[in-house]
């Protein structure tokens, strides 16, 4: 009986990939060319916010005042709890947003659908929680619900639906879920990009925001150096200085560039402050190796 419970269940899981399989995708669409005004909405967690923080600086820095971004935050958060806080229309994020390059909290208790529907976003960022990222039976059916309510409540009916490729952890992180990886930061960034990989060949996905890469191509340039830096604050947050800067260029060089037909290099922002420094030659090779992560977004450039 056992074995034929078992056998049942396994058909039946069988069944459900080939459905999910058969729905035909929604299209996606590119990014939008020169537009008047660029507006890009983060739907995610802390991770999100790593990547997006100083992004307005950068914005301001390089004279840019036509972007509008948005943050859509709840900690940890991945595919699945997005879907059900969704299906139960709960006000479960605090939504940042910048108008004018300087964040701002626009609610404590926003919804998935006011968000999104706040504005008419041109891209739609979206990821896996860190911990699942590596993980590509993690994605689905979530993701492909997911694209789905955002694009019933974004609208722009032409957005783009994008991803944010997250890093691995630093090699002495205590993160609860670092032994599915072997606890080893190269296994990691490796399951990560093969599921991201997987992602694109599965979805219509085609914009992938190579934070992951930007992130392995500094800890590589800091090991030729003879130091030993993950740029984490914790074993998994980017440091406040050259991890979160990094990941801001590589938002910068992946959406905005395209878009307003600028370049990350040579851009003149570097955080100062107290929880977080970035000196005149560490600014040049974050955004270095934001560059390199964008042209080559699933291996470090050698």
């Amino acid at each position: 009986m056992r074995r034929l419970i078992r056998t049942v269940c396994v058909l039946w899981v069988l069944f459900v990939a080939a459905v999910v399989r058969a729905q035909p995708q929604a299209p996606n669409f590119p990014l939008p060319e020169r537009p008047d005004t660029l507006r890009i909405l983060g739907v995610g967690n802390s991770f999100t916010d790593d990547g997006m923080m100083y992004l307005p600086d950068l914005l301001e820095a390089a004279g840019i005042h036509n972007v509008v971004l948005g943050r859509l935050y709840y900690p940890g958060c991945s595919l699945q709890q997005h879907c059900e806080f969704d299906a139960a229309d709960a006000p479960k994020y605090i939504y940042y947003k910048s108008t004018e390059n300087r964040w701002e909290t626009v609610s404590e208790s926003a919804t998935l659908r006011e968000g999104v529907s706040d504005e008419r976003w041109d891209i739609l960022v979206l990821q896996q929680a860190s911990h699942y990222s590596g993980l590509c039976f993690s994605y689905r059916p979530w993701l492909d619900r997911l694209i789905e309510r955002v694009r019933l409540y974004c609208p722009n009916a032409g957005a783009c639906v994008a991803w944010q490729m997250t890093w691995s952890y630093a090699p002495d992180s205590n993160h609860d879920a670092f032994p599915r990886y072997d606890r080893n930061s190269t296994v990691m960034y490796e399951a990560i990009v093969d599921a991201v990989r997987r992602m694109m060949e599965q979805t219509n996905i085609e914009v992938v925001i190579p934070t992951g890469t930007t992130i392995e191509n500094l800890r590589a340039w800091a090991a030729r150096r003879g130091e030993r830096r993950d740029f984490t604050r914790d074993g998994y947050h980017l440091d406040l200085g050259c991890g979160r800067y990094a990941a801001a260029c590589t938002w910068f060089q992946t959406l905005v560039a395209p878009c307003l037909r600028t370049d990350i290099g040579g851009n003149g922002f570097r955080p100062a402050s107290a929880a977080g420094t970035v000196t005149a030659e560490q600014a040049a090779m974050c955004q270095d190796a934001a560059r390199k992560a964008c042209i080559r977004r699933f291996s470090v450039w050698e």
